[in-house]
């Protein structure tokens, strides 16, 4: 059985994480709950999912990250089967395009 990592607890964190408006907070909020080499961890996680999205091959991302082809293979999963990393992919890829969109005048 899958051990659930969702509780009360877990919930304040979100919302914490959640409340944070802009990239200085995140910065002092990560640092101070994660070592640096658990948020490289992450960072490391996040670039594999995104040129996964992209369309790179296994190869070409070991190549180019050193991370295993196992951690690589679970990424792909939560990919094809989990919310996590396709919500927030879109989320960024929906900002930046609306970052271009000229203003509308008023």
């Amino acid at each position: 059985m899958k051990k659930s990592i969702r509780d009360k607890n877990m919930d304040k964190l979100f919302e914490a994480i959640l409340a944070l408006e802009t990239l200085d907070e995140c910065y002092a909020l990560f640092s101070d709950l994660c070592t640096v080499n658990e948020l490289f961890a992450l960072k490391q996680r996040f670039l594999v999912a995104r040129m996964l999205a992209d369309g790179m091959i296994y190869s070409e991302i070991v190549e180019k990250t050193g991370v295993s082809t196992a951690t690589i293979s679970r990424i792909n999963r939560c990919l094809n089967y989990g919310d996590g990393y396709v919500t927030a992919l879109d989320r960024i890829i929906e900002k930046k395009i609306e970052s271009k969109r000229p203003k509308k005048e008023e």
